[in-house]
């Protein structure tokens, strides 16, 4: 397509068109004839060449040549390259799903199509597709295009190329090329008239050697079908373009031009008239717009990711977020949020907590779920570890005023006691005087410390102890006539009521509850033992 100028040749009239299903890789007497070839194997298709650019005498006169064709159906030429046994290449995609990547709207089982009738020999039709760092590498599984010929009046026979690239066709590098050679892979030939034939080329899952693609850092792979021979060429393409009558040509779409950065034309060097200027590579958005295709190439590639990890927000030990998949984040020590999350400033701090380990006593900052089950003690929710203690021993104030050292907050909280801190020993006036309900001959009530009680003539009813009037009858019920502690009415506190309050332990039983806290513990223990006698 190494045109100046337009010449358009005349608009073909169009027929009604209807869709055929197609069966991968299978045929029935419904459908179209299929042509399954064996070929080299893929390690042979490599190149590490770039292509050469043929120099032809400047163009007198311009050859786009679009036309528009409807095609009933589109019948598949499969090439499928045979495996010849040898070591492997790329391994096994695994069981990620495959992805179909295209930049045209068309139909690939038939319907409208425009012919590129100006193309010529050694020019290649391409499409770059770009990804995201996270789906390299990949396997690419099948390519396909769309020929057609336009009022052939003979059997044309047309030898190909297909190319695949990682990067873009103009700066990438050349990965694979296989060409028809009418042994291995069969030329595409069809028949007279107005004609679609889909050029399918996959690699046989169980070969070893697969078109495996590697990021080059642009996140793009490109794939291009280039014409090798035409059926009949002219002299010079670039003075008149190959007959429409007599060749095969690829096609675009009539959906218009949706991705022009995308799309890719290699053109004969026709001089800086030519198309594109003095010939080589072109994004379609490069071209002149007297020679610009009007659609996007029909063409589709299909793809499975070695990787089927989908990224997202990733909070690293030092507190910080990234996007990563979940395999990188947690090679890094980091907590995986979930697949598609985002990084924003409350990701991590909502997420994350202090998680320790016994067994060392270091502390990593983990989501929670990852550090049960990575057999840590998670810390509070918010925190992380910069600045947070694992495992601190401490004193601790009993409820009778008492002091205990060397206990953790766990051991101190079941004693019914106030943890100190990490670090703390039991000095002299560390905890505080217990206070408790006392009881004044008038009936009256505060919470007073012993000595307090003492000194005011009232009768201390142990610590902890309150002055809650849980009858409302206007006198605390510690204070009322009897002695709570007394629990079986026999005059004395002993053994037998402390039996009774053990066996009462942990529930809400209120003989027993002396402080009416709700719960029989450790308080009402240490107010009975006061009371004894």
């Amino acid at each position: 397509m190494s045109h100046s100028s337009s010449r358009f040749l005349p608009v073909l009239a169009l027929c009604a068109a209807s869709a055929l299903a197609m069966p991968a890789l299978a045929s029935s007497s419904d459908a179209p004839p299929t042509v399954k070839v064996q070929a080299r194997s893929a390690k042979q298709g490599k190149v590490d060449a770039k292509l050469d650019r043929p120099t032809l005498p400047a163009a007198r006169e311009g050859r786009i040549v679009e036309e528009i064709i409807a095609a009933k159906d589109t019948p598949w030429l499969i090439a499928i390259p045979a495996h010849d046994g040898e070591g492997a290449d790329g391994g096994v995609a695994g069981q990620c799903t495959p992805v179909v990547s295209t930049h045209t709207n068309a139909s690939f089982e038939g319907g409208q199509y425009i012919v590129q009738a100006g193309f010529a020999e050694q020019e290649i039709a391409a499409c770059s597709y770009t990804l995201t760092a996270a789906d390299f590498p990949l396997r690419i599984d099948l390519c396909e295009m769309i020929f057609a010929t336009s009022n052939a009046t003979v059997t044309t026979t047309t030898k190909w190329s297909v190319i695949v690239w990682e990067g873009t066709p103009a700066t990438g590098t050349i990965k694979y090329i296989f060409s028809s050679n009418g042994v291995d892979l069969p030329h595409l030939v069809m028949q007279p008239g107005t004609n679609g034939t889909n050029i399918q080329f996959t690699i046989d899952p169980n070969d070893p050697d697969q078109m495996v693609i590697q990021n080059d850092g642009s996140n793009t792979f490109s794939v291009g079908y280039r014409i090798d021979d035409h059926n009949q060429q002219t002299q010079n393409p670039c003075v008149t373009a190959p007959p429409s009558n007599a060749n095969a040509f690829p096609t675009t779409d009539v959906g218009g031009l949706q991705q022009p950065s995308r799309n890719w034309l290699f053109g004969l060097n026709c001089g800086p008239l030519g198309c594109p200027s003095n010939g080589g590579w072109a994004s379609f958005a490069q071209l002149n717009t007297l020679c610009r295709p009007s659609g996007d190439w029909v063409m589709r590639v299909t793809w499975t990711p070695y990787s089927c990890q989908t990224p997202g927000a990733c909070c690293l030990p030092n507190g910080s977020c990234q996007v990563l998949n979940e395999s990188t984040c947690l090679a890094q020590a980091g907590s995986f949020v979930g697949p598609g999350t985002t990084c924003t400033a409350s990701t991590c701090s909502a997420a994350l907590a202090p998680c320790c380990f016994a067994s060392t006593g270091g502390c990593l900052t983990l989501s929670p779920a990852n550090c049960a089950a990575a057999g840590g003690v998670s810390g509070p929710a918010g925190q992380t570890c910069s600045g947070y203690v694992c495992f601190p021993i401490g004193a601790c104030c009993l409820p009778n005023g008492s002091c205990v050292s060397g206990v953790s907050p766990a051991q101190c909280t079941e004693q019914g006691g106030v943890f100190q801190g990490n670090g703390t020993t039991c000095t002299a006036g560390l905890c505080p005087e217990p206070t408790g309900a006392a009881c004044f001959p008038t009936g009256f009530c505060l919470v007073l410390t012993q000595a307090q009680a003492a000194a005011a003539g009232a009768s201390w009813q142990g610590p902890g102890t309150t002055c809650v009037d849980a009858n409302a009858n206007g006198q605390a019920d510690v204070c009322e006539a009897g002695r709570p502690e007394d629990i079986n009415g026999d005059g004395l506190v002993n053994a037998q009521d402390l039996a009774a309050l053990l066996s009462a332990w942990g529930t809400s039983n209120a003989a027993a509850d002396f402080n009416a806290d709700g719960v029989v513990n450790a308080q009402d223990l240490a107010r009975l033992l006061s009371a004894w006698g």
